[in-house]
């Protein structure tokens, strides 16, 4: 690309404020960049960044308190209206309308955006099949999987072709098949198109895809700059720990624990470590811990440098303590799955699934959009009843005993369901007096999750205007306020950043150390290396079950010698379809 084209977009010295209850927050603070035509730059930084804001700034549906933003040349506020009419934004939430088919959708967008209806038939001709959804012009939206919501949405953003595509977060909640045909569409508009696309995003592997990066925090920016060179910085500073006779779990929650280590997760069959210097730490080296493990330089990665940076900044996060013992996985299964069906109608969306899960395991269940695994969890919960099939959850038939299952088990929605007119402490008091905790016990309880999830600072807040991170922690805290011996979590992590990421998985493995069975389901592919066991679903089955390293093993190909989890994923998927 040409270096003396004009920025198509340039923010200068950008500030907003809102007022949510008794606080000022300052969403974006003196904020300045500018984005090259024909490019993805990509929009980065944790919850409460101020990533949306600048999203509606730059689509003049907010007016900045201070600064300016000019979108074409133009001033996005004075000249709102002629730079809505060259731009296309995709809010996170769009609105599509799901008593309508794709088709109507379609035509009603057309007929918002003023396209005449003399070009709309190639138009739609041509998103259908950018898109891949031509069979499915009929289909009422409300019936789409999610992937295939975000592609129609894409679509009706796109029926009149904008010079600047504004994406927040379009790939939250999707799965890896999904993002990474959503991602071969964005290539084609930029490389095909000409297009520019600014686009926020949770996944840090996304950014690495970006021409550039812009990096918030608070509302302030931290960084700008080429993803490759800005991750370079941390150039023998990562490594791989391998220790194959011990627990990677346990062996990631010590490291992450030690003075000098700045990231730890579980990576594929080791521990991926960011170090705060250079060289791996000669006291690092000699703890016990480390004893028979070896560490390996890897290169960096943007996410090693997003973790780098926020970590500077980010309140430091309430450590569970790691449990001594761990329980034994070998005694008799707390759940058992045989023959599990569920039918709609004639639409089977559970098929004929078997598994089981043992005592303080962690068990993944993975598939594409529609696959059926939210539809699996309700019926471990005993929130929907099985079609045919044995359900059995701590010892109790769940056809008999669903009320006493739901006594030993803990379960956090896709969705935050906790009451949002009703502030952090009333919903932790609702939620232990549902569990029919009471008098000492419910005060303990109470008081424990406000210490243990740091909820003690929005005590009094509304929970719908808690940032998502804190959403996340307050349904978790209530779904542990009763002590389960199993938890169901689905899609606990969708839409949050790395460091919650890390922070919730912290408290994952804590508790399935301390001998909590933990079912869990996720999109993010390197979160299903936690688990000790998944199962991998697509329309109602089961596609493979095992550990997560012979999963991959299964994949492995002279093309992919050593896929990840991502890799096996689409395999299996794209083989079923």
């Amino acid at each position: 690309m040409p270096s003396d084209l004009a920025p198509i977009l340039v923010a200068d010295r950008l500030a907003k404020a809102f007022v949510a209850g008794q606080q000022r927050i300052r969403a974006l603070d003196a904020v300045s960049f500018a984005v090259a035509p024909g490019s993805i730059t990509g929009l980065i930084g944790p919850d409460g960044a101020g990533k949306t804001t600048l999203m509606r700034l730059t689509a003049g549906l907010l007016v900045p308190d201070a600064g300016t933003i000019h979108v074409f040349g133009l001033d996005a506020t004075r000249d709102a209206l002629t730079v809505q009419a060259s731009l296309g934004y995709m809010p996170q939430r769009f609105g599509l309308y799901e008593d309508l088919t794709a088709q109507e959708n379609l035509d009603l967008y057309a007929d918002l955006q003023g396209v005449p209806k003399g070009e709309r038939a190639n138009r739609y001709a041509e998103l259908m099949h950018m898109t891949g959804l031509q069979p499915f012009v009929n289909r009422l939206a409300g019936r789409m999987s999610g992937g295939m919501k975000q592609k129609l949405g894409l679509a009706c953003t796109l029926v009149r072709p904008p010079r600047l595509l504004l994406l927040d977060e379009p790939t939250v909640g999707v799965d890896p098949v999904s993002r990474r045909e959503l991602w071969e569409i964005l290539d084609h508009l930029v490389t095909g198109a000409g297009m520019s696309v600014l686009l926020s995003t949770a996944y840090l592997d996304e950014a690495e895809r970006c021409q550039d990066v812009v990096l918030l925090h608070e509302g302030r920016l931290l960084d700008r700059g080429d993803p490759g060179e800005m991750s370079a910085r941390l150039t023998g500073r990562t490594w791989a720990v391998a220790a194959p006779e011990r627990c990677r779990r346990r062996l990631q929650m010590t490291l992450a624990r030690i003075p000098g280590v700045i990231d730890a997760i579980v990576h594929g069959d080791a521990v991926r470590v960011v170090t705060a210097m250079e060289g791996f730490p000669p006291a690092l080296a000699t703890l016990p811990e480390m004893a028979d493990s070896e560490a390996t330089p890897v290169p960096p990665r943007f996410e090693d440098i997003f973790v780098d940076m926020l970590s500077r900044h980010a309140t430091a996060a309430h450590v569970p303590a790691i449990p001594h013992d761990t329980p034994a996985h070998d005694g008799a299964p707390v759940i058992r799955v045989a023959d599990l069906v569920r039918k709609f109608g004639d639409f089977r969306a559970v098929d004929g699934i078997s598994f089981d899960v043992r005592r303080g395991e962690i068990f993944g269940l993975l598939g594409a959009n529609g696959a059926g695994k939210s539809t699996t969890f309700r019926m471990l919960c005993g929130l929907l009843p099985a079609s045919s099939g044995h359900l059995e959850v701590a010892g109790h038939d769940l056809r008999h005993s669903a009320a006493t299952a739901r006594e030993r088990i803990g379960y956090m929605s896709q969705k935050f369901s906790q009451y949002a007119n009703l502030s952090v402490r009333q919903n932790l008091d609702f939620f232990a007096s549902a569990y029919g905790l009471a008098g000492a016990e419910r005060t303990q309880r109470i008081a424990w999750a406000e210490e243990e999830f740091d909820l003690g600072r929005y005590h009094d807040h509304l929970a719908g205007d808690l940032p998502l991170g804190y959403k996340q922690r307050l349904a978790m805290a209530c779904a542990l306020m009763h002590g389960p011996d199993i938890l169901f979590l689905d899609e606990p992590t969708s839409g949050v950043d790395p460091l919650a990421r890390r922070e919730f998985w912290q408290r994952i493995n804590t508790l399935a150390l301390s001998g909590v069975t933990v079912l869990v389901t996720t999109h993010f592919m390197e979160e299903a290396e936690y688990c000790d066991r998944l199962v991998i679903m697509a329309s109602g089955r089961i596609l493979s079950l095992g550990e997560p390293a012979t999963i991959k093993a299964a994949a492995r190909s002279p093309e992919q010698p050593h896929p990840s989890m991502e890799d096996a994923f689409i395999k299996l998927v794209e083989d079923a379809a």
